[in-house]
């Protein structure tokens, strides 16, 4: 008996603790795990070496200790390897509330550098137009302009917020449409070495401030802003993360580091479909803010710009913290 326990000791105790990484300590656990011990990988096949102890156990008539102590490793080890996997929705929420803001924060190198390639040029086009306002017909057309300013023209009721009323539903099919196509584009130039994405978000950095800045300049602002301030911390924020995902996609494609290129790759892409299903999620809020709330013109400009308020404290609060603490759940 003394023999078999210092023989198999060490895959006890690495079994242990594993299984003491998904119980009630599960924080402590795997701040206490060391780099070493046990990976899920390997879990199912030392399950199977503990139920063979546990029958070599029983047969030599070995001691209650030892036959107990293997019987609970069965035990719990049957417990997570075979339970019942909760149901869709609460994996679903654990995804939103958990998985996909540390998801975010673990490339957070990635989702600044987008950060800065999206705004810098958008920011950079809005003061320019401020005083070269002639320079918005070198990115956009005359027609162009023409029905930027005749969509938020605060003399026309009817397009008062950019629209006509009476097509919110019409209208949110649209948004949902176009917001995701962006964000799936952008993230799909990752695949050109990451050059792909960084074009993307530039493109659309000078886009945005280009119309953002002529309207301004031109005294259209107040309708704009009214309309754009609610769903704006959600579809700028999901297009930065899709840029900062298909970024992450390129550096690997790039820089492989110890994988193979296509092992990299798969890695990048398994994490960045992930990121994509927040990103997606993020735009179809975007959506539907966009159709049902920002298009309303009846709200006051202080309780929009307030909730805008309120929703980029949200925004920023989830993807900075939620999730911190929250054990990893297979």
């Amino acid at each position: 008996q003394e023999q078999f326990v210092a023989r198999h000791q060490a895959e006890w105790l690495a079994f242990e603790s594993w299984l003491h990484a998904r119980g009630e300590n599960a924080r402590r656990a795997r701040r206490e795990r060391n780099t070493g011990e046990l990976t899920d990988e390997e879990v199912p096949a030392r399950y199977r070496r503990i139920c063979q102890h546990l029958a070599l156990a029983r047969r030599r008539g070995y001691s209650p200790m030892v036959v107990d102590r293997l019987q609970a490793l069965m035990q719990g080890g049957h417990g997570v390897l075979y339970r019942t996997p909760p149901p869709r929705w609460q994996r679903a929420v654990r995804f939103l509330l958990a998985e996909f803001p540390r998801l975010v924060r673990s490339e957070a190198g990635c989702m600044w550098v987008a950060a800065a390639v999206f705004v810098f040029p958008l920011v950079l086009m809005f003061v320019l137009l401020q005083f070269r306002p002639e320079l918005v017909y070198s990115i956009a057309s005359p027609e162009q302009v023409a029905m930027y300013e005749r969509m938020y023209d605060p003399s026309d009721p009817s397009h008062a917020l950019g629209r006509e009323s009476g097509t919110d539903w019409q209208m949110f099919g649209h948004y949902i449409w176009n917001n995701i196509s962006i964000g799936l584009k952008t993230f799909a130039g990752g695949l050109l070495a990451g050059v792909g994405a960084l074009f993307v978000l530039v493109v659309n950095g000078i886009g945005i401030g280009t119309v953002f800045g002529h309207l301004q300049q031109v005294g259209y602002g107040d309708p704009l802003w009214r309309f754009v301030c609610g769903h704006a911390p959600f579809e700028l924020t999901a297009i930065v993360l899709a840029g900062g995902a298909g970024l992450r996609l390129g550096l690997n494609l790039v820089a492989p580091g110890r994988h193979r290129r296509i092992d990299a790759l798969a890695i990048a892409g398994k994490k960045g479909a992930k990121l994509c299903l927040g990103v997606a999620f993020m735009l179809l809020v975007a959506a539907f803010i966009e159709a049902f709330w920002s298009s309303t013109q009846s709200i006051p400009a202080a309780v929009k710009y307030s909730v805008s308020g309120v929703l980029w404290t949200l925004v920023a609060g989830w993807l900075g913290l939620a999730g911190r603490g929250v054990a990893d759940e297979d």
